[in-house]
């Protein structure tokens, strides 16, 4: 088996790392975080589950870690993501795994966005000799199959020399994410979630002889969590790209990198068979932050007064102890980690780290 040195992947590395998971059969979690204390979390998570992961942010993900307070929403968004990226570049290798930096749906207005980064990616790499980010996404789903894939394009030349990975979108995943996308109409026909084997076809065509690319290929996967029943998964769509591409382009089984979006609730046993097809990440987003917010509620309703007073007005206890941030952000990260533990069993990566 291959071995990578610990820390943030890039270039050959990312698709030593990519290569491995397919051939071993087990796909990566993707942590969408939007602080330290929500990447820690992730970080931890990895450590204690040998397993390498991906760290994404969103475009409000990382106005969030750069404060929202800031003035300048657009500048927040790309210096956070900046910032986020420089604290995981510190602190990744100490925690023994191989990390994936990413950032996450940027629709037609966010173009500008992943432009801005690529520009702070140009820079970094002319001072340390290797990208910033490891890989940025282009989710243009909504737009024409001909806007897609031209500006993909686009963006991957800007790519390719900082040894970086684009990922893209072909069909609609469901529902909204970051304000990317729309909530899910229960009662729509949601033909529209599941990608044709010719339009991921027309994208291997155009993009592979330009360099490294991810598919999210939709096939009823959904962002967040809905009512049971009312998106059906249908993984064997990724099973016939990649068959259409094997047969039209005489390439090796599973040409395709694929990704799965709104991993979220999703059942098992299709997580399964998605992986088997080729999938090597997941997002996993609404089930982590759901697990963060829980541990702080529950933590709250079983301390109500420390958050009402700082000394108990009948006791004069101190409660300082118990508002401290530290406290229940703690207890939130590790409720977090719990939820994760699960996520690294289920994709089956769990002690499958290359690094080191």
């Amino acid at each position: 088996m291959a071995q990578l040195k610990p820390g943030v992947v890039t270039g050959k590395d990312y698709l030593t790392l990519v290569a491995a998971a397919k051939a071993g059969g087990y796909a990566l979690p993707a942590v969408n975080v939007s602080s330290s204390s929500t990447t820690n979390a992730v970080l931890e998570a990895a450590a204690k589950n040998q397993g390498d992961v991906i760290i994404q942010l969103s475009n409000g993900g990382a106005q969030f870690y750069a404060g929202q307070g800031m003035k300048d929403s657009f500048k927040a968004k790309v210096l956070g993501a900046v910032s986020a990226a420089l604290h995981v570049h510190l602190l990744a290798e100490h925690y023994g795994v191989c990390v994936v930096l990413h950032t996450d749906h940027a629709n037609k207005a966010l173009i500008p966005w992943v432009d801005a980064l690529l520009d702070e990616g140009e820079k970094y790499f002319k001072q340390h000799g290797k990208p910033l980010f490891s890989s940025h996404m282009l989710d243009l789903s909504e737009d024409s199959m001909e806007f897609n894939l031209n500006e993909c394009a686009r963006i991957l030349t800007r790519m390719a020399p900082l040894d970086m990975s684009l990922e893209i979108e072909l069909g609609v995943t469901g529902g909204e994410e970051d304000g990317i996308g729309k909530e899910m109409d229960e009662s729509a026909d949601n033909s529209h979630l599941y990608t044709q084997p010719e339009d991921v076809l027309q994208a291997y065509e155009r993009l592979n002889p330009i360099g490294h690319f991810s598919v999210a290929a939709s096939f009823g996967n959904v962002h967040g969590v809905y009512k049971p029943g009312n998106v059906q998964l249908r993984p064997e769509i990724l099973k016939n790209s990649q068959a259409l591409i094997e047969q039209k382009r005489g390439t090796a089984p599973k040409p395709l990198n694929l990704v799965f979006h709104g991993g979220s609730g999703s059942e098992k046993e299709k997580i399964t068979e998605a992986v088997s097809y080729g999938v090597f990440k997941m997002n996993i987003d609404t089930d982590l932050q759901f697990a963060y917010s829980e541990a702080i509620g529950k933590f709250v309703s079983e301390n109500p007064k420390a958050f009402l007073y700082q000394v108990d007005p009948e006791t004069d206890k101190p409660y300082k102890k118990f508002y401290d941030p530290r406290k229940y952000l703690r207890l939130a990260e590790q409720n977090m980690v719990a939820r994760l533990n699960e996520a690294f069993v289920d994709l089956g990566s769990k002690g499958k780290s290359l690094a080191l």
